[in-house]
């Protein structure tokens, strides 16, 4: 008997080392066998005109009050000594904050604003209050609902895939074009948005910002979480990466690896996905912002991180501490934080830091816009 015990048990360890090679080797087509949909593409219907201007169509934006996520603010932990408040407070200024991609789901390509998905809805909430909060001095922050892609639409080449993000597109794009109609005419812009979102915003600085008379107004673009090639968008969007941390109208980008870093599975989609001038961006190096510095390239130490929003497990509360971690960009364009921090539970395969690209930078990030939005209201 416990002959055959042990043959059980030596049997098991072998189906479960085979299972993990074979996961190994063909991690990318699990998940994608998990997560893309298998349902038809459905056409979504373009918004009727004005159609954001109904207030349930935004997570944020003027007059919603205590129940606005982007208003939301942490307290200090227990030893960390808050950095201290400017000399002059920053002028008004306005922000369109996208939210990266909160829908998981096979059964559509696309959220549905009629019948959204409750718990993709409490994600984007809880996505608002770690990333869009750090904008908090702004006079006004609006953060849209808008038709996602869902997570599997980026895990495909298929034409589906990209008909998915060509649709929540288009809805960014209305929400935009509604949020100048409603800011004062000389307000300076801060546009902001996370993965998904920043996805959506790099396309829009190209279509609807370059050359257009809002470019003046705009004081930064942090365009967190996605890819920004140097080489094949950054001529397209009409604005340089920001090269000291006192420029106003340029570009922040940055992406989170704890070390050792295996950016291997990012890497190979960032040089698959069609960049602004339709070519794909192959090795070329990312634009990469130090968030402690405002600078691109380069490196810093812990002790120059304001303070770091460490979540609690639902991800929903947190508190700042300051010198959590560095910063290094490297050669490639990825910013490497030091060993891994703990942050949560939602660290990705090689030591990705991307759900917390924002929050493990978050006070430097609020001192970030501030000192961007002076910059720009001074050169006026």
């Amino acid at each position: 008997m416990a002959k055959k015990f042990l043959y059980f048990v030596a049997t098991c360890i072998v189906i479960v080392l085979v299972a993990g090679i074979i996961y190994k080797r063909f991690e990318a087509e699990i998940t994608a066998l998990a997560l893309v949909p298998t349902t038809e593409f459905v056409p979504t219907t373009p918004l009727e005109d004005n159609a954001y201007e109904d207030p349930a169509l935004w997570y944020s934006r003027p007059g919603i009050g205590v129940n606005d996520p982007a208003r939301w603010q942490p307290a200090w932990a227990e030893g960390s000594t808050p950095p201290a408040a400017p000399a002059a407070a920053p002028p008004r200024f306005a922000v369109f904050f996208v939210h990266p991609t909160s829908l998981i789901d096979r059964t559509r390509w696309n959220a549905s604003l009629d019948a959204p998905d409750a718990e993709a809805e409490r994600i984007a909430r809880v996505y608002l209050r770690g990333m869009a909060s750090p904008f908090n001095a702004a006079s006004e922050i609006w953060a849209p609902r808008y038709r996602q892609a869902t997570f599997g639409a980026f895990l495909t080449d298929a034409p589906e895939g990209r008909l998915a993000i060509e649709a929540a597109y288009q809805d960014v794009r209305e929400a935009w074009r509604y949020f100048l109609s409603s800011v004062g005419p000389d307000t300076p812009i801060v546009i902001a948005g996370h993965s998904q979102g920043a996805l959506h915003l790099k396309r829009l600085l190209a279509e609807e910002v370059r050359g257009a008379p809002v470019a003046e107004r705009l004081a930064a673009a942090y365009l967190i979480g996605w890819p920004v090639s140097v080489q094949h968008d950054l001529p397209g969007l009409g604005f340089p990466a920001c090269a000291t941390a006192d420029q106003a109208g340029c570009i922040l980008s940055w992406s989170s690896f704890a070390e050792p870093a295996d950016p291997s599975a990012v890497l190979k989609a960032y040089a698959q996905m069609p960049a602004l001038d339709g070519a794909s961006p192959g090795t070329t190096p990312m634009v990469c912002t130090n968030p402690l510095t405002g600078i691109f390239g380069g490196a810093a130490e812990a002790r120059a991180n304001l303070g770091t929003l460490v979540p609690e497990d639902s991800m929903e509360q947190g508190e700042l501490v300051a010198g959590a971690v560095p910063a290094r960009c490297d050669t490639r364009g990825l910013l490497l934080i030091g060993p891994p921090p703990k942050m949560g539970s939602y660290v990705l395969p090689g030591n990705n830091y991307h759900v917390y690209d924002i929050p493990l930078f978050w006070a430097n990030t609020k001192a970030d816009v501030a000192r961007r939005v002076a910059a720009w209201a001074s050169q006026r």
